[in-house]
C-alpha cells in the first residue's frame, strides 16, 4: 500500500507560458500529479507542441517527480454534435488534442462526452462512439488513455448516467484505450448520492454493473454548491458544499479508490489547493482532523 505522501493528488494548474509551468505550480502546492490544458480551451485551433517544448516538459516532469499527468480537452468540443460543421470541428480539435497529449507524453486525456442539443440522446451517444473510433489510428500502441468525464447533466449533456457511459465504453473499448473519470460534483448533481461511505459502496455496485470498475481510472474532487439531482454544475471547496467531508475521507481510505489519481478543480486556486491536498493526505493517514 502506498504511503500517504506518495498518493497521486493534485489540481488543475496553470500552463500559462508553457505546459511545463503547470508542473512547477503543482510541485509548489504539494501535488504529485496535475491536470492541464495543453492549449487554449476556448479556441478551436490549438497550438502545436514543438520538440523543444516537449523536451522541456519531460525535463521538468523528471525534476518534479509528478506522475500520470492529465489533460482536460477543450470545452468547445462536442463529439456527439448533430450539426455537421460542429461535429467536423470537434473531431478535428479532438484529434489535435490527442496529438498534443502524445507529444507531451501524458497519461490521460479527460473529456466531456458530448451534448445532444435538439436531437435524441441515443443519436448523440452513437456519434460519440463513431467519433472515438475515428481516433483509433492515433492511439494504436500508445500509452494515452481517453477518460470519459461524468457530467452533471446540464442542458442536453450526455454522460450524466452510468448507463450512457457504459454504452460508450462497451462499443469503443476494442478500438481505443478508454476509461472513466468520476467528477464528484457532477455525479452528485446528476443524482448519485455520495455523501457517505455506505452511499459510495452502492454507487460502485451500480458503476460496476453498468460500466465495470476496471474502467474507473481517476477522480475530479469537488464539493457541490447545489443539491443532489439539481443537474447544476457548481463546484465548491471540499467540505463547504452539499456533499461534505465524509465523502472525500472515504475516497482517501477505501482500498478501491485510495490509490487512484485525484485532481482538484475546486474554486480558490493554489492557496486552497495547498490546504486541500494536505487535508486529503491527512485523511489517507487516518487523521480525524
Amino acid at each position: 500500500m502506498l504511503a500517504a505522501d506518495d498518493l497521486l493528488i493534485g489540481a488543475h494548474t496553470s500552463a500559462a507560458g508553457g505546459a511545463h509551468n503547470a508542473l512547477i505550480e503543482g510541485k509548489s502546492i504539494g501535488a504529485t500529479t496535475v491536470q492541464i490544458f495543453t492549449s487554449n480551451q476556448k479556441q478551436w485551433k490549438g497550438k502545436v507542441i514543438t520538440e523543444e517544448a516537449a523536451e522541456l516538459f519531460q525535463e521538468i516532469l523528471h525534476e518534479t517527480g509528478l506522475q500520470k499527468i492529465m489533460s482536460h480537452s477543450s470545452y468547445l468540443i462536442n463529439l456527439g454534435s448533430p450539426l455537421t460543421e460542429g461535429l467536423h470541428k470537434s473531431r478535428r480539435a479532438f484529434r489535435e488534442e490527442i496529438e498534443r497529449c502524445l507529444g507531451l507524453g501524458l497519461t490521460f486525456l479527460n473529456f466531456h462526452p458530448g451534448a445532444a442539443l435538439n436531437k435524441p440522446r441515443e443519436q448523440c451517444l452513437d456519434r460519440v462512439v463513431e467519433s472515438l473510433i475515428l481516433m483509433e489510428d492515433l492511439l494504436k500502441d500508445e500509452n494515452l488513455t481517453l477518460l470519459l468525464e461524468t457530467t452533471a447533466g446540464q442542458g442536453s449533456a450526455v454522460g450524466c448516467l452510468f448507463d450512457e457511459l457504459g454504452y460508450i465504453v462497451s462499443r469503443v473499448k476494442k478500438h481505443v484505450p478508454i476509461g472513466v473519470c468520476i467528477d464528484t460534483c457532477h455525479i452528485f448533481a446528476a443524482g448519485y448520492d455520495i455523501r457517505t461511505g455506505a452511499a459510495w459502496k452502492e454507487i460502485f455496485k451500480i458503476f460496476d454493473e453498468k460500466i465495470g470498475l476496471n474502467y474507473l481510472k481517476a477522480f475530479h474532487l469537488n464539493d457541490s454548491m447545489k443539491a443532489s439531482a439539481s443537474r447544476r454544475d457548481r463546484h465548491a471547496p471540499l467540505g463547504e458544499g452539499e456533499i461534505g467531508l465524509e465523502s472525500f475521507r472515504f475516497l482517501m481510505t477505501n482500498p478501491l479508490t485510495r490509490e487512484l489519481p485525484k485532481y482538484l478543480e475546486t474554486p480558490g486556486g493554489c492557496p486552497l489547493w495547498d490546504k486541500e491536498i494536505w487535508m486529503l493526505r491527512e485523511f489517507a493517514r487516518g487523521s480525524k482532523r
